[in-house]
């Protein structure tokens, strides 16, 4: 269970992530009803994955190259303070700064969206505990094989990714086909709360563990 763990755990945060409407299934789902096509929801979902994938990835290769020079007890401890103040920072002033993209945007610019909107709520961070089990030797250059580290790491994104994909995909087409845009006013549930308080917990964990 200490091998799969880890897997399980980027794959649940991928979920996660997809069901998170400031990810992206609700611009693709707004980007449906605007152009009155769901072709265009299953176009712009791929485009978010993509975005999402590159900042997730970033900060595995960031993640990697650490792991070749610091030690993985204070690479935990930095990282669960870096997700404690990202989190604080998100509280404080997430709501001042929106990523704008309009109604005409292309797939590019879908993809660029999401990129940015996955980096400044602290996508890639989050996924930190999972690939540091992974990616990461126990010491200083202590016989870290970087290849495979990336390739791993890569890897995980990709898990990452794939639930990401079908998360964001199962939100976007049940809330255009069945459910519609109505659930925003009599359900809404603040995710950026939630997500506040998942990256505090996580890095707590790191912490103190």
């Amino acid at each position: 269970m200490d091998t799969f763990w880890p897997w399980l755990m980027l794959a649940g945060l991928g979920a996660f992530h997809g069901l998170n409407p400031a990810m992206g299934w609700l611009f693709a789902v707004a980007l449906g009803v605007h152009r009155g096509s769901g072709a265009a929801v299953a176009k712009a979902v791929p485009a978010i994955a993509i975005g999402h994938a590159a900042s997730v990835a970033a900060v595995a290769g960031v993640l990697v190259t650490a792991g070749l020079m610091v030690d993985q007890g204070r690479l935990r401890t930095a990282t669960g303070m870096l997700l404690v103040g990202w989190a604080l920072l998100h509280l404080l002033y997430g709501h001042r700064r929106r990523v704008r993209i309009g109604m005409t945007t292309g797939l590019a610019g879908l993809a660029v969206w999401s990129f940015l909107m996955a980096t400044a709520h602290g996508a890639g961070l989050m996924v930190l505990p999972a690939l540091m089990p992974l990616c990461v030797a126990s010491g200083p250059l202590a016989g870290l094989d970087a290849g495979g580290s990336a390739a791993t790491a890569l890897a995980a994104v990709g898990v990452h990714t794939a639930a990401m994909l079908a998360a964001t995909a199962t939100a976007a087409f049940a809330v255009y086909r069945f459910v519609g845009l109505g659930i925003l006013r009599s359900g809404w549930v603040n995710v950026d709360l939630v997500w506040t308080l998942v990256l505090v917990g996580t890095g707590v964990m790191l912490i103190v563990g």
